[in-house]
């Protein structure tokens, strides 16, 4: 995939980062995106670049506002040339009940959670068409096939995003451009080691057990996904091989769904 440039929403750290970090590995050029200044992201940007002798590039922009949407895609274009691969990856999230949730957080989750997502692929699908070849992923989660309490906002942008992905995989089915949802689990990431720490604390526990204790109910396997494993998935989803995968839903949950 040399030469090949790869833009990942919410990828100032865990995940989407993660993602940024395997596409590099692969010889992509890479645009992160996050809400944090340029100078907070510079070490990560410039590591990229050092490690894996690849051009990087931090674009500030917030995905509630379609006009910063496509701003960013035309300031990536501008500096790495146009996308080829597409991560719809930040996510907001929010917690209560349906009867009690913020309007103001409803309202921010379909915008960046969902239509984030559109816009990003309505502005980078015309120049994939234009080169015969492109790669769209949208980052669902289990929580797009079951719901959980109190999580009204993810729930339903994630099961939202697995419909668009299905509709824009059939939309370009013939013409070298691939769209997929990738459906993880519980993934290793700065904010799940918040919510672990947090465990430990209240409960007075060690790691060990607050970690198995946090997977009750969720993957079988009773351990994280690791993020680089998910950005394994999206590699290969690249390459070669894939190129007949379009439309589909892809978990990497450690049996979750299975249960």
């Amino acid at each position: 995939m040399k030469g090949k440039t790869a833009l990942i929403t919410g990828s100032s750290g865990g995940l989407g980062y993660a993602v940024a970090e395997g596409l590099a590995g692969a010889g992509c050029n890479i645009v992160l995106h996050g809400l944090e200044p340029a100078a907070d992201m510079e070490s990560q940007r410039s590591e990229l670049e050092r490690r894996h002798g690849v051009k990087a590039l931090y674009l500030q922009a917030d995905l509630a506002d379609p006009a910063a949407i496509e701003s960013m895609i035309g300031q990536a274009r501008d500096g790495l040339g146009p996308v080829d691969i597409l991560v719809n990856n930040a996510v907001v999230r929010n917690f209560g009940r349906v009867e009690e949730f913020p309007v103001d957080a409803w309202n921010m989750a379909l915008a960046v959670n969902l239509s984030a997502a559109f816009h990003a692929i309505r502005l980078t699908l015309p120049g994939m068409r234009q080169r015969g070849w492109g790669r769209i992923f949208n980052m669902t989660s289990v929580y797009g096939f079951r719901a959980t309490p109190n999580r009204i906002d993810y729930v339903t942008t994630k099961t939202a995003l697995i419909g668009m992905t299905r509709a824009v995989a059939l939309e370009n089915v013939t013409g070298g451009i691939t769209c997929n949802a990738i459906c993880p689990g519980a993934v290793y990431t700065p904010g799940s080691e918040v919510r672990v720490e947090r465990m430990m604390a209240e409960q007075n526990i060690d790691r060990d057990t607050a970690m198995r204790r946090f997977m009750v109910g969720k993957q079988p396997s009773g351990r994280f996904v690791e993020p680089q494993d998910v950005a394994a998935m999206v590699v290969f989803l690249c390459g070669p091989a894939s190129r007949d995968i379009t439309g589909a839903v892809l978990p990497v949950e450690g049996g979750w769904l299975a249960s």
